[in-house]
Protein backbone atom coordinates (compact mmCIF):
# COMPACT_ATOMS: atom_id res chain seq x y z
CA UNK A 1 0.00 0.00 0.00
CA UNK A 2 2.87 2.37 0.76
CA UNK A 3 4.26 1.85 -2.74
CA UNK A 4 0.96 2.97 -4.29
CA UNK A 5 0.83 6.10 -2.17
CA UNK A 6 4.40 7.05 -3.15
CA UNK A 7 3.65 6.47 -6.81
CA UNK A 8 0.60 8.70 -6.66
CA UNK A 9 2.57 11.50 -5.00
CA UNK A 10 5.34 11.29 -7.59
CA UNK A 11 2.82 11.28 -10.45
CA UNK A 12 1.12 14.36 -9.01
CA UNK A 13 4.46 16.16 -8.71
CA UNK A 14 5.39 15.26 -12.29
CA UNK A 15 2.05 16.50 -13.59
CA UNK A 16 2.43 19.75 -11.68
CA UNK A 17 5.95 20.31 -12.98
CA UNK A 18 4.84 19.60 -16.55
CA UNK A 19 1.92 22.00 -16.25
CA UNK A 20 4.04 24.63 -14.43
CA UNK A 21 5.64 27.77 -15.78
CA UNK A 22 7.99 25.97 -18.19
CA UNK A 23 7.47 26.72 -21.89
CA UNK A 24 5.56 24.08 -23.81
CA UNK A 25 8.43 23.49 -26.27
CA UNK A 26 10.99 22.81 -23.51
CA UNK A 27 11.85 19.14 -23.26
CA UNK A 28 13.06 17.38 -20.15
CA UNK A 29 16.66 16.24 -20.39
CA UNK A 30 19.51 15.00 -18.24
CA UNK A 31 23.19 15.44 -18.96
CA UNK A 32 25.64 12.57 -18.77
CA UNK A 33 27.18 14.21 -15.70
CA UNK A 34 23.79 14.21 -13.99
CA UNK A 35 23.23 10.55 -14.87
CA UNK A 36 26.66 9.67 -13.54
CA UNK A 37 25.86 11.56 -10.31
CA UNK A 38 22.63 9.55 -10.00
CA UNK A 39 24.60 6.34 -10.37
CA UNK A 40 26.92 7.43 -7.56
CA UNK A 41 23.95 8.44 -5.39
CA UNK A 42 22.33 5.02 -5.79
CA UNK A 43 25.64 3.32 -4.99
CA UNK A 44 26.06 5.44 -1.86
CA UNK A 45 22.46 4.85 -0.75
CA UNK A 46 22.87 1.08 -1.13
CA UNK A 47 26.13 1.10 0.82
CA UNK A 48 24.38 2.99 3.65
CA UNK A 49 21.44 0.58 3.73
CA UNK A 50 18.82 3.02 2.47
CA UNK A 51 16.83 0.28 0.76
CA UNK A 52 15.04 -2.77 2.14
CA UNK A 53 16.02 -6.24 1.07
CA UNK A 54 12.87 -6.62 -1.03
CA UNK A 55 13.78 -3.46 -2.94
CA UNK A 56 17.39 -4.48 -3.57
CA UNK A 57 16.73 -6.34 -6.82
CA UNK A 58 14.77 -3.44 -8.33
CA UNK A 59 17.39 -0.90 -7.28
CA UNK A 60 20.14 -3.16 -8.59
CA UNK A 61 18.39 -3.59 -11.92
CA UNK A 62 18.06 0.17 -12.38
CA UNK A 63 21.69 0.63 -11.30
CA UNK A 64 22.85 -1.97 -13.84
CA UNK A 65 20.80 -0.43 -16.68
CA UNK A 66 22.11 3.07 -15.94
CA UNK A 67 25.68 1.80 -15.60
CA UNK A 68 25.44 -0.08 -18.91
CA UNK A 69 23.99 2.98 -20.65
CA UNK A 70 26.78 5.23 -19.38
CA UNK A 71 29.39 2.64 -20.42
CA UNK A 72 27.99 2.44 -23.95
CA UNK A 73 27.89 6.23 -24.26
CA UNK A 74 31.49 6.47 -23.04
CA UNK A 75 32.58 3.82 -25.58
CA UNK A 76 30.76 5.65 -28.38
CA UNK A 77 32.39 8.94 -27.43
CA UNK A 78 35.81 7.26 -27.36
CA UNK A 79 35.18 5.73 -30.79
CA UNK A 80 34.13 9.10 -32.20
CA UNK A 81 37.24 10.71 -30.74
CA UNK A 82 39.47 8.04 -32.33
CA UNK A 83 37.93 8.38 -35.80
CA UNK A 84 38.77 11.75 -37.40
CA UNK A 85 35.80 13.69 -38.68
CA UNK A 86 35.56 14.47 -42.38
CA UNK A 87 36.31 18.12 -41.64
CA UNK A 88 39.59 17.10 -40.00
CA UNK A 89 40.77 15.13 -43.03
CA UNK A 90 42.69 17.43 -45.38
CA UNK A 91 41.24 17.70 -48.85
CA UNK A 92 43.41 16.75 -51.78
CA UNK A 93 45.62 19.62 -52.84
CA UNK A 94 44.28 21.45 -55.82
CA UNK A 95 46.42 21.34 -58.91
CA UNK A 96 48.09 24.69 -59.58
CA UNK A 97 46.53 26.66 -62.39
CA UNK A 98 48.42 26.76 -65.67
CA UNK A 99 51.01 29.47 -65.84
CA UNK A 100 51.73 29.50 -62.12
Amino acid sequence: MADTENTEIVNEEVEQSVEGDAPADQQASLSLEELNALLQIVDLAVSRGAFRGAEASQVGAVFDRLNNFLSIVAQNQQTEADVPAEADVPAEAEAPAEGE
